[in-house]
């Protein structure tokens, strides 16, 4: 059986899957965006190493920073390591919030084709000219559908949909399963459920935690061994906003500030994409518990 656990940002989804996974006698596999990058422990909030320690992880630390990743190498990898799981386990456990990598799990992508990087290069060029809002509106114009699943003013999502369009002249909305997704027979899929207030309270204490812990330490670190600040993995909540507290553009106070408003909005658009599958069987993380929400998983088996 897939088992897929999902929530916003700061929703406790790593010590529920743990719990889950020792009751298993499985392994994890993060769908996490930016936490399959070496190096940026602290502003992905990967597993603590003692964390790490209680489960096998998969899609964690194994990518460099300047290598670009997508849902559909997400999926690739995560298709490989699933067969390789359920040798030794009936079970395999994903757990994440990034909803691309989640969509594809449940609804696989049709077709898309791989990048173009001479289309790569050309949008990259036309960003350091005429800036990404340019790119934005040209993909309002060509794929006013794909508009909404954007996270924000992604960079990386706006070039991959305008790189397929250039190549096959149809919108990267149109390669989506039009039936909209929908988990098969052998997946059931948990989501994590907060009252909003308290999630973002949880949210901006993790933000304070990350900073004490040494955020801006592991961002200098970052750009101190060549890492370019403008590589995909580090266009990413916490991360952005450190790089522009180091080129003066915030105070201190001003980027903790920023930081944790950007992520309470990741938070918002990833239940606003999580509310639209009605197939999620949400718990109550507020009032349960984790022991009590592994229970509840265990008795759908």
């Amino acid at each position: 059986m897939r088992i897929i656990i999902l929530g916003p940002t700061a929703s406790g989804k790593t010590e529920l899957s743990l719990l889950l996974a020792d009751a298993l006698d499985t392994s994890i596999i993060s769908a996490d965006s930016r936490q399959c990058y070496k190096y940026m422990d602290i502003g992905t909030a990967k597993p603590s190493a003692d964390e790490l320690a209680r489960a096998t992880h998969f899609n964690i630390s194994n990518l460099e920073p300047f290598e670009d990743d997508s849902a559909v190498k997400f999926h690739e990898r995560a298709a490989g390591w699933e067969k390789q799981i359920l040798k030794d386990s009936d079970h395999v456990i994903y757990v994440g919030g990034s909803t691309l990598h989640l969509t594809g799990l449940i609804q696989p992508f049709d077709n898309i084709p791989d990048s173009n990087q001479d289309n790569i290069d050309e949008l990259n060029a036309r960003i350091q000219k005429e800036g990404i809002e340019s790119l934005y509106e040209q993909l309002k114009e060509v794929d006013p559908e794909y508009i909404p699943k954007l996270d924000g003013m992604n960079k990386h999502r706006i070039i991959r949909a305008l790189d397929v369009w250039m190549q096959t002249g149809k919108p990267f909305s149109s390669f989506h399963n039009e039936l909209g997704p929908a988990p098969d027979e052998h997946t059931l899929v948990f989501g994590l459920k907060w009252n909003r207030q308290t999630l973002y309270d949880r949210i901006n204490r993790r933000v304070e935690q990350m900073l004490e812990q040494g955020l801006l330490k592991e961002v200098q670190t970052l750009l101190n061994s060549g890492y370019s600040k403008d590589l995909q993995s580090l266009q990413t909540v916490g991360y952005r906003e450190v790089i522009l507290f180091f080129e003066g553009d915030y105070t201190l106070e001003q980027m903790k500030e920023k930081i944790k408003t950007n992520t309470r909005r990741y938070a918002k658009r990833q239940l606003t994409w999580f509310r639209r599958w009605d197939f999620i069987d949400w718990l109550d993380a507020e009032h349960a518990g984790p022991e009590r929400m592994r229970d509840h998983i265990l008795s759908k088996l």
